[in-house]
């Protein structure tokens, strides 16, 4: 039997693959712990302390279609993905304490993807014995739920009536929540819902916003749905938001006071009032994830004026898979000027490190960690980039940043198939799908797959842990 010299090279590309997935790869990053997470496909991971335990809050997308009820073993029920609730006290002994089923469906139209958690005793109006999570239900709902008790959550709210619900953020401190949700009546799917959760069992919806344009009525082209929202609070008085997953995507930076306080009503004039700064990107990039990096001192300008620098670091999610759409990545952005953001540096994975548009399922960034611990703050981000597993990225110099640690976990036994048409054929692969990134306090890092790899729990070595702040 004659191969072709095209044949062999494909029999090779197989072969690489297969080992590329069958072991992990690392550098300045090892692994500690693991949990399957019961199969299913992870969405956003959020880590908090909580009575003397750090517990991890898993949000979940809908089912496969080969698996649409994944089993949970605590129970013997099979049941539609929704919350993982894990203590991970020990990170190399990560458990399984509970699973709180979502809405029926498959993919992004099931499940509950996004979770936020906050304390009774820091939100103004609550009940101070008590931990409460917010989570989004499906496309249709948030709801709030009491997870003082981590195995024994009850459910408190809902805020229903919603279309196509993504990413929220939820400050503590104050309560007023920003909700990624669809408004009967605007033009885009997805729009910001502002809401007062001081006292979670009881919502206060303050205003809707967008993008003008976006609202009812208007004319003319429609800007992107909203991806993510991300506040700084009073001190701060910003919130920063993303548009366009992975095309189309703008950075709106916002007063947070005239947010709050302005007028309501969805006019033009209203929608821009509280707008301080817009960024459009181009048309091959997104806007999925937003991370605010002010005060960084900037070495090579010590000598100079405006020697410390704003930004904003925006991340692209990737949805095809092998790079059959343009590569998404983060983009830095220079805000110090806030009515004149500019983008001064990019970040993407090295496809050749890992011949990445070949080893199946999606490649590119999906997000950026969200938690702001002094360990990582202005020194370091992570990135989850699907079949590049994580990236730490040096950010001290936002003008060059530079990779200094990665780590791709090897596929598990519950890891689904990725498909992909290229050339007219099709072939499927078990592969990882690192779709979220989050750090917790101490430091630690934690990894979800989308593909059902579960969750992988890092910490950094080497020269990337030095330039970490482990002394906070």
């Amino acid at each position: 039997m004659r191969l072709s010299i095209f044949g062999a090279i494909a029999l090779v590309a197989i072969a690489t693959q297969a080992v590329a997935q069958s072991r992990p790869s690392a550098t300045n990053m090892k692994l500690l712990g693991y949990s399957d997470l019961q199969g299913r496909s992870a969405d956003q991971p959020v880590i908090h302390a909580q009575d003397g335990s750090w517990i991890a809050y898993i949000g979940h997308s809908g089912g496969s279609e080969a698996n649409p009820k994944p089993l949970n073993s605590l129970t013997g029920k099979h049941e539609d993905n929704g919350t993982s609730i894990l203590d991970v006290t020990d990170p190399r002994r990560p458990k399984y304490l509970h699973h709180i089923p979502g809405a029926p469906g498959t993919d992004a139209q099931g499940g509950a993807q996004t979770v936020q958690v906050c304390d009774g005793k820091t939100l103004p109006k609550a009940d101070p014995k008590k931990t409460y999570l917010l989570r989004s239900f499906g496309t249709s709902a948030h709801e709030i739920w009491d997870v003082s008790k981590p195995a024994r959550p009850e459910l408190l709210a809902r805020i229903e009536g919603e279309q196509g619900t993504h990413r929220n953020s939820w400050e503590c401190d104050t309560g007023i929540a920003y909700l990624a949700s669809g408004v009967s009546g605007w033009r885009a799917h997805r729009v910001l819902q502002v809401y007062d959760l001081s006292n979670p069992e009881h919502p206060v919806h303050i205003r809707d916003f967008g993008l003008a344009g976006q609202q009812p009525g208007a004319t003319g082209p429609v800007p992107s749905d909203l991806q993510s929202a991300i506040s700084t609070g009073p001190g701060g008085n910003r919130v920063y938001l993303g548009y366009g997953a992975d095309k189309d995507g703008i950075l709106q930076i916002v007063d947070r006071e005239k947010l709050l306080q302005g007028a309501r009503e969805p006019l033009a004039q209203n929608l821009l009032e509280p707008q301080i700064g817009r960024l459009d990107l181009s048309a091959l990039s997104g806007a999925h994830s937003v991370f605010p990096v002010p005060g960084i001192k900037i070495a090579e300008f010590a000598h100079d004026a405006a020697s410390t620098r704003n930004f904003v670091v925006v991340t692209g999610e990737a949805t095809a898979a092998e790079c059959q759409a343009p590569r998404q990545m983060a983009w830095f952005v220079d805000v110090s000027s806030e009515a004149r953001p500019m983008v001064v540096s990019s970040y993407t994975p090295a496809q050749e490190s890992g011949d990445f548009c070949t080893r199946g399922g999606i490649f590119g960034t999906a997000s950026s960690n969200q938690n702001m611990t002094a360990i990582y703050y202005q020194r370091l981000m992570f990135f989850a980039a699907f079949n590049a597993g994580v990236r730490a990225v040096d950010i001290r110099d936002p003008y060059h940043p530079v990779e200094v640690a990665h780590y791709i976990p090897a596929i598990t036994p519950r890891a689904d198939q990725r498909c992909a048409t290229v050339d007219g054929k099709q072939h499927c692969v078990k592969v990882i799908q690192t779709n979220n990134v989050e750090v917790d306090d101490r430091g630690y890092i934690y990894i979800v797959d989308r593909a059902g790899n579960g969750m992988h729990i890092l910490e950094l070595t080497g020269a990337a842990r030095r330039i970490a702040n482990f002394s906070k």
